[in-house]
């Protein structure tokens, strides 16, 4: 846990942003998925604060084009239309949004912006620990990816989220070292701001 604690972090060390105004423009953005709501049925902060970074994001004119990527294991779970429609009723365009629905795991999302989408420099958005994650999985694939910190969630309000965070951070170095980093999924190419957004 230790080792990929700083593995992980130091990976992250430069690329992490809290500031709109001091993070470079970057031609695309990354926004993973998460549960709108707790099991308990309130709304999960993680996802409203995410959402709320990419739309201070976009109308500071800090990305062009965004990825909603996440799980759409049926079709009454689908995060990546889910924020699609909230950003959306944020202001930010239809038609600069594509869905990555195979985003299940933050491997995924990662690996998939360029395999799928084309794309190996983009903004991750999302809370601190998970843009250091994201960096580290993306710079052990040969891509710059730097992050923007959306408000994080309380300690007492996490807690269930930083202990599961714990275990992602050496899943993550499993599959840096132990397996190949890969997306189990052979979509079409969707090159972005060349293919019509979905």
């Amino acid at each position: 846990m230790l080792i990929s604690d700083h593995q992980i972090n130091s990976a992250a060390e430069g690329k992490l942003y809290d500031r709109v105004q001091d993070i470079p423009f970057t031609r695309v953005a990354l926004i993973p998925g998460t549960s709108k709501f707790t099991i308990k049925g309130s709304s999960n902060l993680y996802y409203e604060y995410r959402i709320k970074a990419a739309v201070e994001l976009y109308h500071a004119e800090k990305f062009e084009f965004i990825i909603a990527s996440g799980d759409n294991r049926d079709r009454y779970y689908d995060e990546p239309t889910t924020i699609k429609k909230d950003l959306i009723e944020a202001g930010v365009p239809a038609e600069v949004i594509y869905r990555d629905s195979a985003g299940v795991r933050t491997l995924d999302s990662v690996i998939r912006a360029r395999d799928i989408f084309g794309v190996s420099e983009f903004i991750f958005i999302s809370q601190p620990f998970h843009n250091q994650r994201a960096i580290y999985l993306a710079q052990k694939n040969d891509m710059h990816v730097i992050g923007f910190n959306a408000r994080d969630v309380s300690p007492r309000g996490g807690l269930r989220t930083q202990i599961r965070e714990r275990f992602a951070r050496i899943m993550a170095l499993m599959d840096i070292y132990l397996f190949d980093s890969h997306t189990n999924h052979d979509d079409e190419p969707i090159p972005i701001g060349i293919s019509p957004n979905n």
